[in-house]
């Protein structure tokens, strides 16, 4: 990677709590100093701010890395496809409904490698690292996984991915993963939040780093070129976002981007954030107490975190009370969380595709269906300029077009259970490094 030399970096960040700044080492994830839960978020220099669009780029992810913490861009990232859905609006009541695509969809002009916006976060998140990186130790239920082992194959960055055993459904690549990026599968009944939980202990070793998730500001930045890309397109911000979530952490990222972005006296668009029954805290949390969501490590949860069609959206641990976090963003944009349920969520699919041509992924019908009832419910006006980001699509159309590898694991675990789980896997794969320095050495 290339070198990023003190003070030449573009942005700063600041603490949400207290305005403590720093410089950027690419590696921060939290502030020094004690006090509160609180997300760091960036500060763009002036010169970089006023429309975050690089002159000389067209197209494509870094087309705003003036607004992406970034020291490095990498050639040829597609990023988000912004269209005006009218047959679509038609159909659920809507006359002025923009959809941001997040796939892949040659006729469209999306290309996104992994077929969801996954893809956006990973390479601005990899693009802000420091030129000798640690190994970044990310969790997922699969898309993120995706977009990290791919975009880090291509970098030559290192990562070790946990993830459940169905997520290696979504890990096909059209060639094999480079050995940097090593595949830790939790097989049997483990769950995202099982992966959570291993990567939490993981990010220990030495000479990795955990990723960060939601306290990266690479991934809120990343994710929050949906409404850079959007602000182009419509020639200013959308009344209303719609967008399903697992943690929020693309809602958050859309919130801050539309903050940078607004003119003066311009309103913030009305975040609407959409999860899918049973398993949705941040609907619980949101609609019942205001508060963290209850219980989040209840065993009697697992069962739940399984029936959802969308299991990329079952984080048991969203960023809820965090400040700068998902409260927070839905109370200043006077947002909402809605639910729906997997029936809706799948009719919403059917009715996408039929319409536009494209298939979509699950997380997205969980939007689409829940737009649909708040339209019908008349929490949307029919004229009301609504952004819906569809977060993933056209993956069984690449699949027809392209040949696909299967993904080959690092490492797979039967899982022994919440209790033992995290760390006999953390055991594992200690033991397993070990083994492949030893062999390393010999070989010198």
């Amino acid at each position: 990677m290339s070198g990023v030399r003190p003070g030449t970096r573009h942005y700063t960040v600041v603490c949400s709590s207290c305005g403590n700044r720093y410089e950027d080492d690419g590696l921060r994830l939290d502030c020094s100093r004690r006090h509160e839960p609180a997300f760091l978020r960036t500060e763009y220099d002036s010169d970089h701010h006023t429309s975050g669009i690089r002159v000389g780029e067209s197209s494509g992810l870094f087309r705003h890395a003036p607004l992406l913490p970034v020291a490095r861009t990498f050639p040829g990232v597609p990023g988000p496809v912004v269209h005006r859905a009218e047959r679509l609006g038609r159909r659920i009541g809507l006359d002025r409904l923009w959809v941001a695509f997040n796939g892949y969809w040659p006729e469209c002009g999306a290309a996104l490698p992994t077929c969801t916006f996954k893809d956006l976060e990973a390479y601005t998140v990899l693009g802000r690292l420091p030129a000798e990186p640690p190994v970044l130790v990310i969790p997922s239920a699969g898309n993120t996984a995706a977009a990290f082992a791919w975009a880090a194959t291509r970098h030559q960055v290192p990562c070790l991915l946990v993830v459940p055993a169905p997520a290696l459904e979504r890990m096909r690549f059209p060639a094999p993963l480079d050995p940097c990026v090593r595949l830790v599968v939790l097989d049997g009944a483990a769950t995202y939040s099982d992966a959570i939980a291993c990567a939490d202990l993981l990010s220990a070793l030495p000479g990795h780093h955990a990723e960060g998730g939601a306290r990266n500001v690479g991934r809120r930045d990343g994710l929050g070129t949906v409404m850079l890309a959007a602000a182009d397109a419509l020639g200013r911000l959308p009344e209303t976002y719609v967008q399903a979530v697992g943690s929020g952490t693309g809602a958050i990222g859309a919130h801050e981007a539309a903050r940078r972005l607004r003119a003066d006296g311009e309103t913030l668009p009305r975040l609407l954030m959409c999860q899918n029954a049973p398993f949705a805290p941040l609907y619980e949390a949101w609609r019942c107490t205001g508060a963290a969501p209850a219980h989040p490590d209840r065993d009697g949860d697992s069962d739940r975190e399984l029936e959802p069609l969308a299991r990329e959206l079952t984080n048991r641990r969203p960023p809820f009370t965090v400040r700068g976090g998902v409260r927070d963003v839905l109370t200043e944009s006077g947002g909402d969380v809605l639910c729906t349920d997997n029936v809706a969520a799948l009719a919403a699919m059917a009715l996408f595709e039929e319409v536009e041509g494209i298939d979509i992924e699950p997380g997205a019908g969980v939007a689409l269906a829940a737009l649909a009832e708040a339209v019908r419910d008349g929490r949307i006006r029919r004229d009301e300029l609504v952004l819906l980001n569809i977060t993933g699509g056209g993956r069984a159309r690449q699949s027809r077009d392209l040949t696909l590898i299967p993904a080959e694991p690092w490492l797979r675990v039967p899982w022994p259970g919440r209790d033992e789980g995290p760390r006999h896997v953390a055991e594992l794969v200690a033991r397993q490094l070990t083994g492949l320095a030893a062999v390393t050495e010999a070989a010198r």
